[in-house]
C-alpha cells in the first residue's frame, strides 16, 4: 500500500510540474534549470506522507475515501503559499469560468430570497424571462411543480441555471392577480456586462465597472463611445467608477486602461519564470482626447482595479480620489489540470509604469474622500429680486437652465461620486480640456 501511494504521490507532483510549465509556455534554457540536487523529491517528507495517509484512512472515526485524502493533499500543497493560490475542483473551475466569461445558462433573472421564496429583483432585457412576462417584483413559489420553500433559497436560485435549450416551469405569485401565474421558460446564453454608463449630470459621464471579464475592456470603450456621440451634450468629464471592484482577468484592466493613455507602459510584471516578465504596452491613441477622467477607489478595489488606477495615476492620465485599495499585487495563472479541475496559482508581481509594487501596499489616493453622509443644511429663507413687485423681466425667457437643472443627479446619497464630479467641473473651469 504504501509503495502504491508513494508512485501514486510521484506521478502527481511531476504532473503538476509539468503541467505548470507548459501553461507558462515556459521555454527553459540550461542556466535557469534546477540542479539535479536541488530537483530531487525529499523522500524523507514523501514517507512521512505516506504513514500519515496511512494513518487518515485507516483510523480516522468516519471512513475517507483514497480520492478524497488525495484532493485535501494536493489542496494543502497551496494553501499555505499565499492567499490566492488555490487548488479548483470542478464545481469551482466551472465558477471561475463562468464569471470570467460573464456568461452562463439560466433565465435572466436578478433575484433574491424572500420569506423563503424568490423575490425577482428585475428580469434582464432580451432574455428568456423577460419575454415570457416575469416582472420585477414576482415571487417565485414552485419550481416544476416543487415548492421553493422545501428546497431552501439558494438552491432553488441554483436551480434556474441549466443548459441552454433546457426548461423549467415556473409558478409565480404576482401582487394584484387573482391567482398564481405559471410560465415555462426555456434557458438559454446569458451574457452579463459588467460594465454600465450614464450621465450624471450634462457633460458629465459616468461609467462603472463592478469587475473585469474577458469583454470588461471592449465594453468599457464601447460605453465611453456612446457618451461622445451622445448629440445632446459634450462631453467634458468622466468618473470612472472602481470601487468595491474585485479585480479579475488582467488582459481585460490592460486594455481599459491602455484607452486612456496616449501609447507607453500601462503595467509590467516580474516573476521566477521568464514567461512571467513582461511588460504590457497602450497602442497610441486616447478614446477621451484629453478630456479629465476621475477614478474612484476605495479598500475594495484589487487587483485589476488597481493596475487601472495606478497606470492613470503614474501616467498623470486621471485624478484618483476616494480610499486606499485593497493591495493585491500579484498575477494568478489558471493552470487546467485536465479533467476538469485547475490549480490557481501565483506567478508574478505587477507594477505600475513608474515602478511601483502595490503588493499589500494598495495604491493610495491623489485627494482622499472618505465615505461621509451629505446633509445640506436649512437656511432661513431671504427676499430675492424675483420676489419683489415690480421687478423687472428676465431679458432673456431661456428655460435651458431650468431644463439642465432637472437633468442632474442627486448624489447627495454618495458624497466619494459627488466630490468627483466637482473636481471634473473644476478641471473644466481651468482648461484642463
Amino acid at each position: 500500500m504504501l509503495r502504491m501511494l508513494f508512485a501514486l504521490w510521484l506521478a502527481l507532483t511531476c504532473a503538476i510540474f509539468s503541467l505548470s510549465l507548459l501553461a507558462d509556455d515556459a521555454a527553459l534554457d540550461i542556466e535557469t534549470q534546477p540542479s539535479s540536487t536541488e530537483s530531487r523529491l525529499p523522500l524523507r517528507e514523501l514517507r512521512l506522507f505516506t504513514q500519515v495517509f496511512e494513518q487518515i484512512r485507516l483510523g480516522y472515526v468516519e471512513e475517507v475515501s483514497d480520492t478524497e485524502l488525495l484532493n485535501n493533499a494536493i489542496a494543502g500543497l497551496l494553501l499555505e503559499l499565499d492567499p490566492h493560490s488555490v487548488y479548483l475542483d470542478t464545481e469551482h473551475y466551472s465558477d471561475l469560468q463562468e464569471s470570467a466569461s460573464g456568461e452562463y445558462g439560466g433565465l435572466g433573472l436578478e433575484v433574491g430570497g424572500e420569506s423563503g421564496l424568490i423575490k425577482v429583483i428585475s428580469p434582464i432585457d432580451d432574455t428568456p424571462a423577460a419575454k415570457v412576462g416575469i416582472e420585477a417584483g414576482d415571487l417565485i413559489i414552485e419550481m416544476n411543480d416543487a415548492p421553493v420553500r422545501g428546497m431552501g433559497v439558494q438552491k432553488a436560485i441554483d436551480k434556474l441555471r441549466g443548459e441552454k435549450g433546457t426548461s423549467i416551469k415556473l409558478t409565480v405569485y404576482r401582487e394584484g392577480q387573482d391567482g398564481p401565474l405559471e410560465f415555462e421558460v426555456v434557458r438559454d446564453t446569458i451574457q452579463i456586462s459588467s460594465v454600465r454608463s450614464r450621465f450624471l449630470e450634462p457633460g458629465y459621464g459616468y461609467v462603472r465597472v463592478s469587475h473585469f471579464q474577458r469583454s470588461s475592456g471592449s465594453d468599457f470603450i464601447a460605453n465611453v463611445e456612446a457618451l461622445k456621440a451622445d448629440n445632446k451634450q459634450i462631453l467634458k468629464g468622466l468618473v470612472l467608477d472602481l470601487r468595491n471592484n474585485p479585480g479579475g482577468l488582467v488582459p481585460a484592466s490592460i486594455e481599459m486602461a491602455g484607452a486612456l493613455i496616449d501609447g507607453g507602459t500601462v503595467v509590467y510584471t516580474e516573476g521566477r519564470l521568464p514567461s512571467a516578465n513582461y511588460s504590457f504596452e497602450a497602442e497610441v491613441g486616447d478614446i477621451l482626447d484629453g478630456v479629465p477622467v476621475v477614478v474612484l477607489i476605495n479598500g475594495g478595489s484589487a487587483s485589476a482595479s488597481e493596475i487601472v488606477a495606478g497606470a492613470l495615476q503614474d501616467r498623470q492620465r486621471a485624478a484618483v480620489i476616494g480610499t486606499q485599495s485593497f493591495g493585491k499585487g500579484s498575477v494568478q495563472t489558471v493552470i487546467p489540470l485536465g479533467d476538469g479541475r485547475a490549480v490557481k496559482l501565483t506567478t508574478a508581481r505587477y507594477f505600475t509604469p513608474n515602478g511601483r509594487s502595490i503588493q499589500a501596499e494598495g495604491i493610495v489616493p491623489d485627494i482622499v474622500v472618505e465615505r461621509a453622509e451629505i446633509r445640506p443644511i436649512k437656511m432661513r429663507e431671504r427676499t430675492r429680486e424675483a420676489d419683489l413687485e415690480g421687478h423687472l423681466a428676465t431679458a432673456d425667457n431661456d428655460v435651458s437652465a431650468d431644463s439642465e437643472k432637472s437633468a442632474i443627479e442627486d448624489l447627495s446619497g454618495d458624497n466619494q461620486l459627488y466630490e468627483a464630479v466637482n473636481l471634473l467641473k473644476g478641471f473644466h473651469l481651468l482648461g484642463s480640456q
